[in-house]
């Protein structure tokens, strides 16, 4: 019985350490893995991404359609709510003729922006010549 035990105890030992190393590299992984978890939460932006597509009336000039724009790329002055905006369209697909962004701190101030006096104004440039826009509306 002596022999038999020393004939495996090696053999014990290659599995234990084949275990061992196995192990380790599960607790790892799941480690990495939680760790990737908690930053991706960390990096999720809690601001709503309000995206809008339009099509200007026909009769809309260059100029018109440029104030329109300017106004959008002006309402982070005049609405604190409004963290960035977007207005130079790199691609617009389907039957849009532009597309622009605003970027809102969170829910709280997309919807106090909604008939504010900022947005007010800017409708004065925009609405005349918008001839109809799609909205969506994105957040985490």
């Amino acid at each position: 019985m002596l022999v038999a035990t020393r004939l495996t105890s090696p053999f014990i030992l290659l599995k234990y350490r084949i275990m061992k190393k196995l192990l380790t590299s599960l607790l790892t992984a799941s480690l990495l893995t939680l760790g990737a978890t908690a930053a991706f939460a960390e990096t999720a932006p809690k601001s709503v991404i309000h995206v809008v597509s339009v099509n200007w009336k026909a009769e809309a000039t260059p100029e018109q359609i440029k104030a329109a724009l300017d106004g959008v790329q002006a309402l982070p002055a005049a609405n604190a709510g409004i963290t960035r905006v977007w207005t130079k369209a790199i691609k617009v697909q389907g039957k849009w003729s532009a597309v622009f962004v605003m970027e809102f701190a969170d829910e709280a101030a997309l919807k106090a922006y909604a008939g504010s006096a900022a947005q007010k104004e800017w409708y004065k440039t925009y609405m005349p010549i918008r001839g109809n826009s799609n909205t969506h509306d994105i957040t985490n």
